[in-house]
């Protein structure tokens, strides 16, 4: 690590930083503004706005916006140091352009790994904290009036439930049948069923039950049953999980066991876990995008370059979307969805790259 080095990783770190922190302290003063009325309404204590609440959003928003911060930090410096010339003198002085980009990688992997143990492990916690808080302060409780609810415990193994209440864990009119062949082998019917959180098992009350077997029907009744399905209360709930709560190994057994159970949503849980991998990548290919893009002083200067830089971050987060669109709501593989716009890129910032080579 030479001096130059150093300079261009102050310069590049520094950049980040600040504009990180600045976007942060926008976002927070929006959010208050916006919140402002449930503070005060629910008595929420002023240290637990600030020190638990709004602490998580350090950590929340500089993952999300990492990847277009960097961009945009690279894209500024580097500008200003091409409208200085002093990019044409570290050429100048024998320094080839892949040596010059090399403290921009070593930034931009620091900034990559950060990202991947933010959106893996520590985003998680802190949103679960967050989450709390908002149940607590500003969100009322709210109650599942879902009707006719269907849920797979695993292939060939159906729920049933007329009803869902959330507040007590209790499921009415209750249903469980287990197919062979697409043939009904086993099918109970019960007033109601109630998930035992102690033991993590369901309860199942005033049942009667019908068994086949060769052709044979054997029947049975029953005030009690308890049973371990691979359901949860959360499971007969029309809606999708909370990931964001989750790490990375929690949500990889998590699509694991929905997997087994036939979710309808494993596909969104699928596009959560491969963009926490392949998000950071965005960073380097970024940073290679915005070295290459303003490492020559042109007309308009940096204000072209910035604008350039903006317009390229801008594609890159809308095709994210689109092909993520695409893997959730159609045919295409979460794992290629999520990785087709760093490959797009990637093919970009290699144009970009051996343009500025020469």
């Amino acid at each position: 690590m030479k001096i130059l080095d150093w300079y261009i990783i102050k310069k590049f770190l520094g950049t980040f930083f600040f504009t990180i922190g600045l976007l942060i302290l926008i976002v927070i003063v929006f959010d208050v503004s916006e919140k402002l009325d449930d503070f005060i309404n629910n008595k929420a204590p002023l240290q637990t706005i600030i020190f638990t609440y709004y602490a998580t959003f350090i950590p929340f928003f500089t993952n999300m916006f990492s990847p277009l911060i960097t961009f945009i930090a690279v894209v500024f410096f580097t500008s200003k140091m091409a409208y200085n010339t002093e990019i044409v003198a570290i050429l100048s002085s024998g320094i080839s352009f892949n040596r010059f980009l090399r403290p921009y990688l070593i930034s931009a992997s620091l900034i990559a790994l950060l990202s991947f143990y933010l959106s893996n492990f520590l985003i998680p916690y802190t949103n679960q904290i967050k989450t709390d808080f908002e149940a607590q302060y500003i969100e009322r409780k709210v109650y599942n009036t879902r009707k006719d609810i269907h849920v797979q415990n695993k292939p060939g193994e159906l729920l049933y439930a007329e009803s869902f209440s959330n507040d007590n864990n209790t499921g009415y009119t209750f249903t469980w049948e287990t197919y062979e062949d697409q043939k009904l082998t086993f099918k109970l019917r019960a007033n109601h069923v109630v998930y035992d959180s102690i033991e993590n098992l369901w309860v199942i009350y005033d049942y009667h039950s019908r068994k086949i077997v060769d052709g044979k029907h054997y029947f049975k009744q029953g005030e009690l049953m308890k049973v371990r399905f691979n359901v949860k209360p959360q499971d007969f709930s029309n809606k999708v999980q909370k990931m964001e709560v989750m790490d990375y190994f929690e949500l990889k057994q998590f699509i694991h066991n929905e997997k087994i159970k036939g979710s309808e949503f494993i596909k969104f849980y699928l596009v959560e876990k491969y963009k926490r991998v392949s998000f950071p990548f965005a960073t380097l290919i970024l940073t290679l995008i915005g070295a290459s893009l303003s490492s020559r002083k042109i007309r308009g200067g940096m204000g072209l370059h910035l604008a350039i830089g903006i317009s390229l971050s801008f594609a890159y987060i809308v095709f994210m979307q689109i092909s993520t669109v695409f893997a959730t709501y159609g045919t295409l593989s979460p794992f290629i969805a999520v990785w087709i716009p760093n490959l797009v890129f990637g093919v970009v910032a290699f144009y970009l790259w051996r343009k500025a080579l020469k």
